[in-house]
């Protein structure tokens, strides 16, 4: 049974991004790259699942310039089998790697395809379920728990109010979510290890994907300062304040 992973290389969570002084686009120079943590979150559970002998394979995919391959060297030290990596400088949208990832799944044939529920740079949460749409397969978003069997995957989804579990036949697209599992600390030597293993290389029109931008960013800005709280002594001072300063009752 073979596992795909999209993994996505992102300014490091721990960076504050500025915006550039003329708002034209956030400002990235310079700045620590690391893997998307949802992504890092959806590898390893591939590996768990790998270790638990449900897997036979795990393929990692990166869409984007060269400096993506770190991120698959990444993927493969902490346990993925070989990388296929989409290299294009363009900027891609979330259809677009939705389609990009539908071609590569078309060629690898996986039967779990594993997904971050969402990329920190963007926020977009689309691509999983773009991807789920148009390979015409089962999804589960937002999984906090994965139970593999050879012919269905029972996953557990946090939902408004509680948790439901989903019965997905396979093949079938899965995005996680933060409580899944914690990430393994990657050594060293796995680093080392995984320059030996497998990286192939492939570009949107090989796959004959166009990636040509749908819509356009006209302006970035930072959000405004929030404003300073204030203590109230009682709920009729609380309504005051709501009712004459903050004018929303």
């Amino acid at each position: 049974m073979k596992a795909l992973v999209a993994v996505k290389r992102v300014v490091d969570y721990n960076v504050k991004v500025r915006v550039k002084t003329d708002g034209s686009d956030v400002d990235i120079g310079n700045v620590k790259m690391s893997m998307n943590p949802f992504d890092e979150i959806a590898v390893e559970e591939a590996v768990r699942l790998k270790e638990a002998g449900k897997i036979s394979e795990i393929v990692a995919v990166s869409l984007g310039e060269k400096k993506c391959e770190d991120t698959l060297r990444t993927a493969l030290a902490m346990g993925a089998d070989r990388a296929v990596h989409v290299e294009t400088d363009a900027f891609l949208e979330p259809l677009t790697v939705a389609k990009l990832l539908k071609a590569v799944a078309e060629k690898e044939q996986p039967h779990l395809l594993l997904l971050g529920k969402q990329a920190i740079d963007d926020d977009a949460n689309q691509t999983a379920q773009m991807l789920a749409a148009l390979m015409n397969l089962p999804q589960a978003t937002f999984a906090s728990k994965v139970e593999l069997d050879t012919q269905e995957v029972l996953v557990t989804r946090e939902i408004d109010g509680g948790e439901e579990t989903l019965a997905l036949k396979l093949p079938a697209v899965i995005s996680t979510d933060l409580r899944l599992n914690e990430p393994r600390f990657v050594k060293l030597p796995n680093l080392m290890q995984a320059k030996k293993k497998p990286l192939e290389k492939a570009t949107p029109a090989e796959l004959g994907v166009d990636t040509a931008l749908r819509c356009e960013a006209v302006a970035y800005a930072e959000p405004k300062a929030r404003q300073v709280g204030i203590k109230v002594a009682n709920v009729a001072e609380l309504v005051e304040k709501l009712k004459n300063q903050a004018k929303v009752i």
